[in-house]
């Protein structure tokens, strides 16, 4: 039904504006556990018995959980308090504001600047290598609704390469250029952005992010040399566990490929040439954690619980 300032608020129409599952989405379900794209993990707010009265408490218990999910959203809503001996009634823009909400958590929260960020791990190859890299590491939360609540609230994991140790050849080159146009690869919610630019983008998974993983690995970006090595990439890609509201692991896989001919180096070449110029370098991933954080209106950070490597190994 419509509603007009100044209309009596009952019972059900109040527990409708608190915990209703489907549009127009009440308060529980994007900012509270809810389910896929919504929930931000808060305190839910109590519904009432159908024939109490609804107190000016009850009212600004609500507008104080919408203010405080439009500061992290930085969402535009109107939600007001009353005083106790106020008439109870709907305000006008209650069920925009409600819709606002719910549409920013469903989006990602992309607006969201209560962010921080904290280095959740770092795995090398051993040493340099002739044909592939390829170097898995996993990030775990606490539980499936954690996992939802990290992305929904805005939060998302970048993803850097780098090659390490001193460059000492072309394919050292091409792919410490490669990995600086990949520059950082940011999985959010619902996309994937890339910073760098140059070399040759094979391919790139913009448009998907968290929700769109299956448990199979997606790739997200790969970029090709676009130098003497013209064959040579790197490809991230990522996967869950498990469906998402089930899933607790992410798995993001750095894949670096050389399979251009070695053929430039001549043994006993001693005139300051490297010894390995045509080996591939070390390479390096690295993943860090952008949290969603309690500066502007959650109650809590929404952080990783736990990260580890799942294999590292070059050939």
């Amino acid at each position: 039904m419509a509603y007009a300032a100044g209309d009596k608020i009952l019972d059900d129409q109040y527990n409708a504006f608190v915990s209703n599952s489907s549009a127009p989405f009440g308060y529980n379900h994007f900012a509270g556990t809810g389910s896929g794209e919504y929930g931000l993990g808060q305190t839910h707010i109590g519904t009432q018995i159908v024939g109490d009265k609804i107190l000016a408490s009850h009212w600004n218990t609500l507008f104080t959980g919408l203010d405080n999910i439009a500061n992290h959203t930085n969402a535009s809503i109107t939600a007001t308090t009353v005083e106790s001996g106020d008439t109870i009634a709907i305000k006008s823009a209650l069920v925009t504001d409600l819709a606002t909400l719910a549409s920013a958590v469903a989006a990602g929260s992309t607006s969201a600047t209560a962010i921080g960020n904290n280095a959740v791990g770092q795995s090398t190859n051993s040493g340099t290598w002739n044909t592939t890299s390829t170097i898995e590491r996993s990030l775990t939360w606490a539980s499936a609704d954690a996992m939802r609540h990290y992305f929904n609230a805005g939060g998302f994991i970048r993803i850097t390469c780098a090659t390490s140790g001193s460059v000492d050849g072309n394919k050292d080159t091409e792919f410490s250029n490669i990995c600086s146009a990949i520059g950082n690869l940011d999985l959010k919610a619902h996309s994937t952005t890339r910073s760098g630019t140059g070399q040759t983008q094979t391919s790139f998974d913009s448009g998907n992010g968290f929700h769109d993983l299956g448990t199979g690995y997606s790739s997200k970006i790969k970029i090709t040399s676009s130098g003497t090595y013209s064959s040579n990439f790197v490809e991230i890609s990522a996967k869950l566990d498990a469906a998402v509201g089930s899933a607790v692991t992410l798995t993001i896989k750095m894949v670096s490929s050389d399979p251009a001919a070695d053929t430039t180096y001549t043994s006993g070449n001693l005139s300051g040439v490297p010894v390995d110029p045509n080996k591939a370098p070390a390479m390096q991933l690295t993943l860090v954690e952008h949290h969603p954080t309690n500066a502007q209106g959650l109650s809590a950070n929404i952080q990783t619980s736990s990260n580890a490597e799942v294999s590292n190994s070059q050939s």
